[in-house]
């Protein structure tokens, strides 16, 4: 065994069984778990605790950032420093430079999700702990499992897996990190 542990893992052979024990999982107060499965389960954001993303948020400000950033950069450009006089019109008009800047808004709002979502997933992680095991990959087709994590506060080898045991949790293992 190495000297790194990730966490524990516990399989479930129903969505009932899985919800049951990712109550007693919260009930006992962790906070760096995760629940696996094939489908999503009905509930089970609640259960856990989740609340709703950031990417969102993330995407919103690079949006509207890229909006600003865009009418500013055409107003600029148009009245102050390249003016064009071209057929009486005014050096800024706001119907004018909606169009581009709404075209920028959607792209930011595009990378702004896209950077959001993998920099609050922690991504790129090439490999994860988890894909070591071979009865992970049950998870694919028809079990579930819970994996508490060794950097939760109140992780403990012996109390945690008693806990998973007493869930109902089969198969019960020790997963590495080996990186």
């Amino acid at each position: 065994m190495s000297d790194k542990i990730y966490g524990l893992m516990a399989e479930f052979n129903t969505p009932g069984d899985v919800l049951r024990a990712a109550k007693k999982v919260r009930a006992a107060g962790y906070h760096r778990w995760d629940v696996f499965s094939p489908f999503p389960i009905h509930g089970i954001d609640k259960v856990m605790g989740l609340k709703n993303s950031m990417v969102g948020w993330v995407s919103l400000a690079m949006g509207g950032g890229a909006f600003v950033s865009g009418f500013v950069l055409l107003w600029f450009s148009n009245a102050f420093d390249y003016p064009l006089i071209v057929g009486g019109k005014p050096m800024f008009s706001v119907p004018m430079t909606f169009v581009p800047s709404y075209i920028l808004m959607v792209m930011g709002g595009a990378i702004g999700a896209l950077v959001g979502m993998l920099a609050l997933n922690q991504f790129p992680r090439l490999h994860h702990p988890l894909l070591h095991k071979a009865r992970f990959e049950l998870v694919s087709r028809d079990k579930f499992v819970i994996v508490i994590g060794s950097t939760d506060p109140g992780f403990s080898l012996t109390e945690t897996r008693q806990l998973l045991e007493s869930a109902g949790g089969l198969n019960v293992d020790i997963v590495e990190d080996k990186d």
